[in-house]
This record gives structure tokens, sequence and C-alpha cells, in this order.
């Protein structure tokens, strides 16, 4: 087993867990695909102070216009961004809650 880094942009990494099976398949996750709970921003409350961003570890924070987007593919649900939030907009919400996000 072991971590594969996919440079995304110019100082931001993301990693996949990657590991062989016994017919010599690599076989790789997302690490977000490993997540109990996943981080959820009240846009409301955000002030755009990007604190959540510089503090998540896998910097799966980025922003767009006037928006925070969680890249929930590579996100582990730690919390440290709701944590370091000075306006506490981050909330996190087990993954059992987003029965919408089930694929058929």
């Amino acid at each position: 087993m072991g971590l594969k880094k996919e440079e995304e942009q110019q100082y931001t990494y993301k990693y996949e867990a990657c590991w062989s099976d016994s017919n010599n398949t690599l076989l790789c996750l997302n690490t977000g695909d490993w997540r109990t709970s996943r981080p959820v921003i009240n846009e409301e409350i955000c002030n755009g102070c990007g604190i959540c961003m510089i503090f998540c570890p896998p910097q799966c924070i980025t922003k767009k216009d006037d928006t925070f987007i969680i890249d929930l593919e590579f996100c582990k649900g730690c919390g440290i961004c709701a944590k370091e939030c000075p306006k506490k907009a981050i909330n996190i919400i087990p993954e059992g809650d987003y029965a919408d996000d089930c694929k058929i």
C-alpha cells in the first residue's frame, strides 16, 4: 500500500491510496473514500476570510468567485476547517445524513 501524488496546482497536491491485489492489479482510492463525516459551509455565516482553506491539511478547500468549494473526493473529514473557522460557519455532518449522494 502506498500513496500516489497527483499534482493539481503549483503547490497543491492530493493523494490516492494505492496497492496491488493478488492479481497484481493496481487498486486506488481517493483519500476521501473512507471519510465518515463531511464539512458543510454555511454561506450565510461565512465571511470569506479563507482560514479554512489555509488550515485544510490535504488542501481540499478552494475559492471560486465568492464561494468556497470542498473537494469531497480528497477531504478526510478531519474537522480542522470547522475548528479553525472564526465565524463557526463550517459544520461537520455524519456521512449517513447525505442519502441524496447515493449512486445507484
